[in-house]
């Protein structure tokens, strides 16, 4: 038998980290991306926390580990502060200074990872339409469109990775049927096609002088600088409860979008290609099953957890309200209650799974 096929849809950092891990596990492999071109990057733009298990992790998948102790840069303080809006006067709420995180942009990260596989894996400008399962679910069929020349294409493979930009219904009858599709839902409630958006000149305006009412004037001075500021809209879902269907697996923001107030969303994509990986090498495409069965078993209790723990850090922080403690307020917070902002008290913060040790 020749090596197995996966169809991996979604080029970003899910989808290239799944290609990374399907490698090792001797599969072969091809990865959707309906942008047109790989992103060209720039000097800003959207910020990643990588912890130090996901920085291992990477760093086994370059053929140059240093390269990525070159495009990031220590993180070693997790220090939350809070301002007083009239006053100006900041007080530092809880500080940890054994945070032991790099920080990178994610155009850098991507094109790190991106630039280390081989040619050809990632097909550029092809839009996922839908796919199949054969009757006797040997095989999927994935359904994708060409946009630079309309074409359609149908790619017949033994596993479908859904690795990022999904909305994911799953409808119950006598059986489970899963649907993927793009997630529009989300971005035409807001009338844009993107979930980050450009925003006018009277918003940016507004936004500068809440700034000055609110923010330290270094801080004030650093929002000013940023030439082109946009709107990214933070959203979550309640946990699946299950991220594998027949020849069909959800990495990433395709099983666990979240927000970014536990700094897991990319930690918990990278940690699922690797362990995905592990378990596809572990039981080869004839166990495929128990392949799926047991990256499930591995991240879906974990993911679930950091997901909501997330959102409940979220509400700490907005000062928002709960049915099991008062709305946190900087001003009168115990130090028990500022214990709660640091990031090591994600659940499984420390944990590794035993596949990758």
């Amino acid at each position: 038998m020749g090596k197995i096929k996966a169809v991996i849809v979604g080029g970003s950092i899910e989808g290239i980290c799944s290609a990374h891990a399907l490698i090792r596990a001797g599969w072969d492999m091809v990865v959707l991306e309906k942008t047109p071109t790989l992103p060209t990057g720039s000097p800003t733009g959207a910020g990643l926390r990588l912890d130090p298990v996901s920085h291992k992790i990477i760093e086994s998948w370059l053929q140059q580990p240093q390269l990525l102790q070159q495009t990031t840069l220590p993180l070693s303080l997790d220090q939350n502060q809070a301002t007083g809006g009239e006053t100006k006067v900041s007080r530092t709420l809880t500080r940890d200074e054994n945070f032991n995180f790099r920080a990178a942009y994610w155009a850098d990260l991507h094109k790190l990872l991106y630039g280390a596989l081989p040619v050809d894996i990632v097909l550029w400008g092809y839009f996922f339409l839908s796919f199949s399962m054969y009757d006797d679910k040997s095989k999927v069929k994935v359904e994708a469109k060409d946009l630079e020349t309309g074409v359609t294409v149908d790619i017949v493979a033994d596993l479908l990775i859904a690795a990022d930009g999904f909305r994911v219904t799953v409808y119950s009858h006598s059986s489970d049927f899963l649907c993927l599709e793009e997630n529009t839902q989300t971005r035409s409630t807001l009338q844009g096609n993107s979930v980050t958006m450009k925003v006018s000149e009277n918003l940016v305006q507004s936004m500068y002088e809440e700034a000055e009412k609110t923010w330290v004037p270094e801080f004030v001075r650093v929002i000013k600088e940023i030439k082109k500021p946009f709107l990214n809209v933070i959203y979550d879902c309640d946990p699946l409860g299950q991220i594998f269907w027949d020849k069909v697996v959800l990495i990433g923001d395709a099983a666990h979008p979240t927000t970014p107030h536990g700094l897991r969303s990319t930690n918990m994509s990278i940690l699922d290609a690797a362990v995905l990986g592990k378990c596809l090498e572990k039981w080869e495409v004839e166990n495929l099953n128990s392949a799926l069965e047991e990256y499930q078993s591995i991240r879906l209790p974990v993911t679930m957890e950091q997901v909501l723990y997330s959102r409940r850090l979220g509400r700490i922080k907005q000062g928002l309200s709960f049915s099991d403690r008062p709305s946190f307020d900087p001003k009168t917070a115990s130090s028990d209650d500022c214990e709660e902002l640091q990031q090591k008290n994600m659940p499984h913060f420390y944990n590794i799974p035993s596949l990758l040790k």
